[in-house]
């Protein structure tokens, strides 16, 4: 399931089973096997999350 506003690069490969939640942004040629919380920014192989927006402070913040 890829939901509403999101944007995918070039040469991604989503896995069956996997949602991408909403307004994310996953990079190009990553793959993602696991599913993506709303409001991330994904790449890699497999793709892990990296920023996620954080509505009170109106900006990404880094997720390690």
């Amino acid at each position: 399931v890829i939901k509403r506003g999101c944007w995918i690069g070039q040469n991604v490969v989503v896995l069956p089973g996997v949602t991408i939640g909403e307004l994310c942004i996953i990079g190009a040629n990553s793959v993602v096997t696991k599913s993506v919380p709303d409001r991330c920014i994904a790449l890699g192989n497999p793709a892990r999350v990296i920023k996620k927006w954080v509505e009170s402070a109106q900006e990404w913040l880094s997720v390690t």
